[in-house]
Formats: C-alpha cells, structure tokens, sequence
C-alpha cells in the first residue's frame, strides 16, 4: 500500500434526536394537556365564614344549587382571632356568574321550623351547603354563611317592609305574617339599630298579597290566644292554630280609616304594635291633658283605664299617680292622677280644633258642674275607671285651676265614699242617743211596778202569774247586760266605720254589728209595742178577758 496516498473523509451530519426521546416528550405534553385541562375545568376559589363547623368535612361536603352539586368543601380552618370557622371552598367551571353580591349559603341539616320538618335527606348523606345565585352586577369571593334557609326566594315576587319596636324578642326568623287569619308572609330577617336602639324585623309578603299593605296599615302582634280581663269586662280572642302555636305578625286597616294609596316601595318602615288595641288608643294623637286630684283610694286605677262621659270614652289615664318633680309633696290629701282627654274622640275628625279651643269648652263646662269621680268597671277584679257629668251642686271655688302646669280638671266623690260618709254619719249620732239612761230608767220604772204588782195578789191568778214573769224576765243577767251590749256594739260600729274602704273586708264586720243590734231592738220591740197599745198592761195584764161583772143579789 502506498503510504503517500491521500485520504479523503467524509463527514455525515449527526442526528438530531434519537427515537427513544420520542416517548418522554410526548408523556411530557400529555401531562401539560392534562394540567390545563384540570385547571380549565375548575372554578373559583371561595371563602365561607360560618359559627361552627359541625357536620362540615373537608373533602366530603359538597355545595349545591337545586340538589346540583357545584363545589366542595377543600378546608376548613379558623379564623385568626377563633371566633369562627373559615371554609374554603372550590366551586366547579361555569359557576362565576353565580357569585354574586347578594348571592345566599346556608346548611342543610334536619331541622323542625315554623313550616315544618325539613333537612331529612341529610340523616343519611351528612349535611351539605346550599346556594342560592344572586343577581346583583358585582362579584363576591367571601360570604358569610346563613343560620337558616332564607323566606323567599331570589326570585320570589313581592314586598318586604320593615317593623321598628323599643323591645326585641317579639318575632323570630319565619314566624307568619297574617292577614285576616290567613298566612300572607313571613318574618325573613331579625335585628338591632343601634343607633335608633330599637329592634326591627324584616317581613317578606308574597305577591298578590303585597296589595293589601296600604298607607294607613298598622301592623301588631297576634298571640293566637288573647284573654283580656279588665273594666270592660271578659273576652276571649281565637287566632289560626298556627298563631295559637308559634305567634306571628298580623296587619290591616284600622276600622274608621281609609285604607290610604297602595305601598311599592321596598323596605318601608312601619310601627310594631303590640296588640290591635294599642293600635285603637294611640290612633287619637291630639289630647289636652289634665291633671285630677282624688281625695279617696285610687286602688285599681292603672294607666290605660278609660275617661269616660256618660258612658262614652273620651280619654285615657295615663299616669297613676303623677309624680312631676321634687315639689310634689308626699303629705297631700289628694291624689293627682295625669289623664289624656283625646279631642278625637269628642269632635269629628273632620273638624279642625285647636287646643285652646277644647280647654275653652271645657272651662265652661265646668262652671256649669262639670266633674270627674271614680268608679268600680269590674266588681271581680276591682278595677276603676274615670267618670265625668255634671253635678250643679257641687261649688267651682273649691278647686285648683293649676297643678305644677297642668290645668286641673274638677273632681267630687264617688258615689261609695259618699255613702260611707253618710253611714258613718248616722252611726255617729246613733253612738250620742242617750240610750244607758233611757234604758236605766226603764229598769227602775219595772222594779217599781214589780213592787207595786205584789199589793195586787188578789186580782186573780192571771195577773199573778204576769207578774212573775216579768220579774223573771228582769232579773236575768241577758236583759241586765242589755244596755251596755248596744252601747259596746255602736262602738264597734264606729270603729269599724273609721277603717272602712273598698279594699278592706269590713262589710263583713258592718253586718254583724248591724245584726247585733237589730237584735237587741227586736226583744225591745215587743215590750214598747204592748206599752204602747195598752199603757196599764203591766197593771192588768194582757189576758184578754173582760173585768169581771158583780152577779145580782138573790133573794132568800
């Protein structure tokens, strides 16, 4: 071989990638493919605050829309401060347009409600969150989570009002709002303005029933079951058994008002009252006040009995009794008692009167004998009421025109202190008789003729034995003690007289008294009866028979 022969090389490009690269790479794009495809397909992360965590399971708790499943529970942690429970939550594609700002979660778990059982699917399953879609245009990632399912629907027609009352408790999350008996809505939502410090209830009505809330409705209280007891007597007030059970809300027109133009604005602010007559006595806003002093007991006189005319009310008490400031003096013989004379319910509605008007009536009312007194409304609770007429008699001068700024309207007795007076005005003269000497005089008119009956034994035996009697009947010691028993019992009326009031049980004591010397006077009557017919019965007796006749002389 020839050594200096040149050699020439050949230069082959070198492949660019081997076939095994082949399957990891296309493994690589598959599992690219697959982590988009999963990221594609998942929803929006969402955080839940909810009170407790009971029943909730990450991992296992699903979120669902109409019994649809559309997310589940990935955590469950607490907050940072551990007064409550965060959720978070993944929510599945296509569900960002249900997170919304007035978008609604609650639990699911058994329940027993005002409408009943429900959650019972859940025994099995555990529970669940529920979500109802919002419609407001702004997005939301963070809900607080409901205690109870909400009334009414999203898309639920009708009108929601809001009730304002001083005291809370009065109505709970679903309690029923009722018209006329019937259940027309329901409470959605129970809260507290702390600014105006009073509670409020949102209320949901159902459409058509929206209609019935006018300008003029008034909303109260329905307890199911009303017993009322007072002055004007008993009465008994049957709702639906729903009411009965649960309680609830009801509304209407008062009667006498006009039902006013319909409601279409949402969340109007109405007054809660607590029953239908509240409703009735607050409904006359323009009154004169006026202050009445009472120099009886005004036991059983509370605030909300009536003022009334002949039979007819024309106000109300409002303070008993009224107690204005440091001045009123705690020594005084009358009783002030604040009442509210209500120019509704003396003029027509219609009628424009002005205050000064009214006191200008009234004042002239009383120079012609206008007054007020107490009276009994109910003899089984002894409640009182306030009554006005006129009495001509009674003098104007005696009475205020001012007490501390109130006009002063005037007052008499009542019929039952004036009768207590008059009693106690007869028994005090009864007591002044001089009954131990009238009777002490009697006695020793009877021992005298007693004496002078025994000269007379020969008049027969009839006046004998008349005789002996009645020196029996003076020596005994019940007709000896006969005065001085009616001198102690008088006293004993009059004592009892000086504490007799209506609340007390002197009557009682009055009619035993009384008794006692009904008695007494009736084992008198007899012996001043005959005295009375024949003077010289104590003589001669009462036999009857005439005097005797001397026989004619016989001859022999």
């Amino acid at each position: 071989m020839d050594k200096d022969r040149d050699v020439t090389a050949h230069v082959k490009p070198a492949k660019r990638m081997a076939a095994v690269w082949i399957i990891p790479i296309v493994s690589l794009f598959a599992g690219i493919w697959m982590i988009y495809q999963y990221a594609s397909e998942q929803g929006p992360e969402i955080t839940l605050t909810v009170p407790t965590a009971e029943g909730i399971e990450a991992g296992k708790t699903l979120v669902k829309a109409r019994s649809v499943k559309i997310g589940i529970v990935n955590n469950v942690a607490l907050s940072k401060n551990y007064n409550e429970i965060l959720l978070t939550v993944r929510m599945d594609s296509g569900t960002e347009r249900m997170l919304r700002e007035d978008t609604l979660f609650w639990v699911v778990k058994p329940r027993i409600g005002t409408e009943g059982v429900s959650g019972l699917e859940t025994l099995l399953s555990g529970p669940y969150l529920e979500l109802r879609p919002g419609e407001s245009d702004v997005k939301k990632d963070k809900f607080t989570v409901l205690d109870s399912p909400p009334v009414a629907p999203a898309d639920t027609k009708g009108l929601r009002v809001v009730l304002t009352s001083d005291d809370a408790g009065k109505l709970a999350i679903g309690d029923p709002v009722m018209y006329e008996g019937y259940t027309v809505g329901r409470v959605e939502k129970v809260g507290f303005n702390i600014d105006k410090r009073n509670a409020t209830y949102q209320l949901f009505i159902f459409q058509p029933y929206d209609a019935l809330v006018r300008k003029h409705t008034r909303f109260w209280l329905n307890s199911g079951l009303d017993i009322k007891l007072n002055a004007e007597g008993f009465s008994v007030n049957i709702a639906s058994l729903e009411s009965l059970m649960i309680g609830g809300v009801s509304f209407g027109v008062p009667d006498g008002n006009t039902d006013g133009s319909a409601i279409t604005e949402q969340m109007l602010s109405f007054k809660l009252f607590d029953n239908k007559k509240e409703i009735r006595e607050k409904m006359y806003e323009q009154f004169v006040a006026y202050a009445m002093l009472f120099s009886e007991s005004v036991r059983g006189l509370n605030p909300g009995a009536s003022v009334e005319y002949r039979g007819i009310r024309i106000g109300t008490v409002k303070k008993v009794p009224l107690h204005l400031s440091q001045q009123a003096e705690m020594g005084s013989e009358k009783i002030p008692v604040l009442v509210h004379i209500e120019m509704e319910r003396i003029y027509d509605a219609s009628l424009t009167l002005s205050e000064s008007q009214l006191l200008a009536d009234f004042k002239k009312a009383f120079g012609h004998g206008l007054r007020a007194s107490l009276k009994t409304g109910n003899l089984l609770t002894g409640a009182l009421y306030i009554d006005t007429d006129f009495y001509p008699d009674s003098p104007l001068e005696t009475h205020m025109a001012q007490y501390y700024g109130f006009n002063v309207f005037p007052t008499i007795d009542g019929e039952f202190v004036q009768f207590q007076r008059q009693i106690g005005t007869i028994l005090t003269k009864l007591s002044k008789l001089p009954l131990d000497t009238t009777l002490s005089s009697l006695d020793d008119t009877l021992s005298t003729t007693q004496q002078t009956l025994k000269t007379f034994d020969g008049l027969g035996q009839d006046l004998s034995v008349t005789v002996r009697r009645l020196d029996a009947l003076l020596k005994q010691k019940d007709t000896q003690q006969l005065p001085k028993e009616i001198q102690n019992s008088l006293t004993q009326l009059q004592k009892t007289l000086k504490g007799f009031s209506p609340e007390s049980s002197s009557y009682s004591e009055l009619q035993q008294a009384l008794s006692q010397v009904n008695d007494a006077l009736g084992q008198l009557e007899p012996l001043l009866k005959t005295l009375n017919d024949s003077p010289d019965a104590l003589i001669f007796g009462t036999s009857g028979q005439n005097d005797p006749v001397p026989a004619k002389g016989k001859r022999q």
